[in-house]
Order: C-alpha cells, then sequence, then structure tokens
C-alpha cells in the first residue's frame, strides 16, 4: 500500500509539472497581494494560490495526455509517467478532470466568479489551444504567453473582484518575458523539438536571425513597465531604478545572443530570464504602494495646494483692501484681482462678486 503511494504521488507530481505550477502559483499569488487594496486578506490569498495549483495541475496533465506520443521521441521527456507506462491515460485523464474541476469550484467559492472564470478559460487555452497548436504552427509560442499572463490577472481578480488597468503591469511583464525564454529554450533544444514533432519558430530559422530578434524585441518591450508600476500608483519611484537595471541585464543578453547566435549565447539569456521573474516580481512587493498610502499623499497634495491658494488668497485680499481705499480717495471703482478671481471653486463658474461701495 505504501509502495502505491508513492508511486501515484510521484506520478501525479509528474503529470502536474510541479515546479512549473508552483511558479504559476507564485504569480498568481503576486497578482493577489497586488490587487489588495490595503490589508492582505490571507485565509483568500491561500485559498487562491491552492485554486490555481490545482488549475495549473490539471492544465499539465491534460498536456501531457494529448503529447504522450511527441514525448516519447524526445529524450528531455521519454521518462515521463505516461510515455515511460507508469501510469495509464484513462488514470491520468479522471486525475487532470478532477483537479481541474475541484480547483475551479474552489476559486467561484472561495474568491469570486471572475477568478474562477480566468482559470478555467486559461485551462481550455492551455490544454485545448496551446497545446494542439506546438503541432501546428509556431505561433504557439505567443499562444502560450497569453497563457501565462493571466495567472496574475485571476490573482488581481480574486483580491479586488475587478480588472483595472493598473493590474496588467505583472500579466505584461510575464507575456514580454516569455518570448526570450522560450525562444532561447527553443533554440538550445531543437534538434530535439524536431524529433518530436513541435513546430517551433527556431525550426524555420536556421541562421537563428529571426529567433533572436524577436528575443531581442520583447526584453525591449519589458523597459517601460516599471515606469507604468510607477506612474499607476503600484510600486513607488525605486522600483523605476531598479526595474530598469533589470531590464537592462536581459535586453543586453539577449543583445549578445542576437549578434552571436550560440547556444551558450542562448543559455545565458535563458539563464537571465530564469533571473529575471522573481527579482522583478519581489521588487514589485517590496516597493507596492496600498490604497492608505496614496490617499495620504493625494491629502499631503491637497493640504499643500490649499495652503498655498489661501497664502495667496490672502496676499491678494490685502491688496484689493489697499486698493480699494486708494480708489475710494480718488473717486473712481476698484477693480479686483486676477488671482483672487481665479480661486473659484469649479473653473466653469462665474468670479465671485465684490463690493465696491
Amino acid at each position: 500500500m505504501l509502495h502505491l503511494t508513492r508511486h501515484y504521488s510521484r506520478c501525479y507530481w509528474e503529470l502536474s509539472k510541479a515546479r512549473l505550477s508552483m511558479l504559476v502559483v507564485a504569480t498568481s499569488g503576486t497578482g493577489f497581494i497586488l490587487g489588495s487594496s490595503n490589508a492582505i486578506d490571507f485565509p483568500a490569498l491561500c485559498w487562491t494560490c491552492m485554486g490555481t495549483m490545482m488549475v495549473a495541475a490539471s492544465a499539465s496533465s491534460l498536456n501531457q495526455v494529448f503529447e504522450i506520443n511527441n514525448d516519447a521521441k524526445m529524450k528531455r521527456t521519454s521518462q515521463r509517467p505516461l510515455p515511460s507506462g507508469r501510469i495509464t491515460i484513462p488514470h491520468a485523464v479522471n486525475w487532470a478532470s478532477s483537479v481541474g474541476l475541484a480547483g475551479t469550484a474552489l476559486l467561484a467559492t472561495k474568491a469570486n466568479m471572475l477568478a474562477a472564470g480566468l482559470a478555467a478559460s486559461n485551462l481550455v487555452l492551455y490544454a485545448f489551444v496551446y497545446t494542439p497548436l506546438k503541432q501546428i504552427h509556431p505561433i504557439n509560442t505567443w499562444v502560450g504567453a497569453v497563457v501565462g499572463a493571466i495567472p496574475p490577472l485571476l490573482g488581481w481578480a480574486a483580491a479586488s473582484g475587478d480588472i483595472s488597468l493598473n493590474g496588467l503591469i505583472l500579466p505584461a511583464a510575464l507575456y514580454f518575458w516569455q518570448i526570450p525564454h522560450f525562444m532561447a529554450l527553443a533554440y538550445m533544444c531543437r534538434s530535439d523539438y524536431a524529433a518530436g514533432g513541435f513546430k517551433m519558430y527556431s525550426l524555420a530559422d536556421p541562421s537563428g536571425q529571426r529567433t533572436a530578434l524577436v528575443a531581442l524585441r520583447n526584453s525591449i518591450y519589458l523597459i517601460p513597465l516599471g515606469f507604468l508600476a510607477y506612474d499607476w500608483g503600484v510600486t513607488s519611484g525605486w522600483f523605476c531604478l531598479e526595474s530598469f537595471a533589470l531590464t537592462a541585464a536581459i535586453t543586453a543578453t539577449a543583445f549578445s545572443f542576437h549578434r552571436d547566435r550560440t547556444k551558450e549565447k542562448a543559455r545565458r539569456m535563458f539563464y537571465a530570464s530564469l533571473l529575471y521573474l522573481p527579482v522583478f516580481m519581489s521588487g514589485l512587493l517590496i516597493h507596492r504602494r496600498s490604497n492608505n498610502q496614496l490617499v495620504v499623499e493625494d491629502e499631503e497634495g491637497s493640504v499643500k495646494s490649499l495652503s498655498g491658494m489661501e497664502t495667496s488668497v490672502g496676499k491678494d485680499e490685502n491688496v484689493y483692501r489697499k486698493n480699494k481705499r486708494r480708489h475710494l480717495m480718488e473717486g473712481t471703482p476698484a477693480r479686483p484681482p486676477v488671482a483672487y478671481a481665479s480661486v473659484a471653486p469649479f473653473p466653469f463658474l462665474p468670479a465671485p462678486l465684490y463690493d465696491t461701495q
């Protein structure tokens, strides 16, 4: 009995691509924290991560069910549970279906329907769109990038109940990051992918020039994200500098690969991409700004503005009184000061009236 438990536990672990699924959970959890307005609901965070893990495990298991013949032809995948015969296809399908439905239901009950819908949609996109596309067209890489960008959006939706513009920073980073990451992997493993029958972008590019150019272009696309995170109120200004330095590093490796298209340069870009994501997410969390911080900053700005306005109004009133006395002595009406007239509560309302008597 103990032997069977260990056997199937190991098979489920491998079917779920547990390390990849935990990365998905990390991005979803980061999205949840960023989407939390002030205090983080840790029980809800745990439920969200658990539901995400289950759905990701289901998608990865279905992926291996559909690719069993392809995996059997590749060295790095031939020992997976299905091609090696350690588990049967019906068993794997039952496992994938059960854990997928349970994970979606968990998100629907413990988070919200939006998060559950995003999880279910991503499962379908990964297992039933991205997986078959790998054997049909190189566009599969870009579809896979969309799949990878959805989990942080799921986490944000689970925390906030909606999807907003500033919630797209981490999904955008994941989308653009995945292109150089996958291009490096596809270039290093070209022979393996060719043996498996996968239509990767690098296989139609013998020189590697277009592959390297795509990687470089998407690395450059990462550069503005740190500045947008600050501009949209997601992080403090320090994150701009850190993000720029981090993005410059991965862009430098992509540029190096573009100049000299060797497996060694592709490997360096691959390792740089592995470093980029955890550091970028850590920076987002460290420099995260809550709604309370934004409100305090807005209030301080308003107080300063109001103080300046009051000072200006006070000065203008004194000038107006002096002018009024002078004009009364001269027998001519006083004219309201322009600066004082400009402090009407709304710019489209008429300026205040003044008593010139």
